[in-house]
């Protein structure tokens, strides 16, 4: 058991918070157009590709999201054991998720995004394609989402639907959308959300 700095996520949570949002950003900025070049060097059809990118981010936070709840409930566990204030237990385990994120079990959330997508109905591609080309990129997201739920409140993306109403303050329309169109034909970005409020626009597509 590693020692534990009390108070440590409610002191780091506006610097955290800060770094979190700026590296979402740059993941949608640089590295998502990194791994469009890569799958379009198997999958021809670019917006098969950007629904690629898109069911990755969100399933990445998804599984980080699964494996966060379950990394929290053993230190809570281990915590109660010797708990005695003066802060609350549920800050000390927060403080020690916090101080011990290198304990997070990456791999296996990148594994268990690999086969979300590779089982999605909504996703086509080659027989012989590998979504392990772009575990760099799972990984970095895992981590971020992960990082993110650590925070006060926790920052999640959107849900978004495919045929779901246009919405200006959650979404950018993608060059080549008809402007005119009420709806999303799909999704190319999530929007990252703090409390049921918008901080970060995502993108989509909207087409008739």
């Amino acid at each position: 058991l590693r020692s534990c700095s009390p108070g440590r996520a409610r002191r780091t949570n506006a610097s955290r918070h800060t770094c979190l949002v700026a590296r979402f950003g740059d993941l949608y900025a640089r590295e998502r157009l990194d791994i469009e070049t890569v799958l379009r060097m198997s999958i021809s059809d670019m917006e098969m590709v950007q629904r690629i990118i898109y069911a990755a981010v969100v399933e990445s936070f998804q599984a980080a999201k699964i494996a966060y709840r379950q990394f929290k409930m053993r230190v809570r566990k281990m915590l109660s054991r010797r708990h005695s204030g003066p802060e609350s237990l549920e800050d000390t385990v927060l403080d020690y998720i916090v101080r011990h994120e290198d304990l997070y079990d990456v791999q296996d959330s990148v594994n268990d995004v690999i086969y979300s997508l590779s089982i999605n109905p909504k996703l086509s591609f080659p027989a012989e394609f590998d979504f392990v080309v772009i575990s760099s990129f799972i990984r970095e997201l895992c981590r971020v989402a992960f990082s993110m739920r650590t925070l006060i409140p926790p920052l999640d993306v959107a849900f978004g639907m495919d045929g779901e109403l246009f919405s200006e303050t959650k979404y950018h329309r993608s060059f080549g959308s008809d402007f005119t169109a009420a709806l999303v034909a799909y999704h190319v970005w999530p929007a990252l959300m703090e409390n049921d409020v918008v901080i970060v626009k995502g993108e989509a597509v909207t087409k008739r």
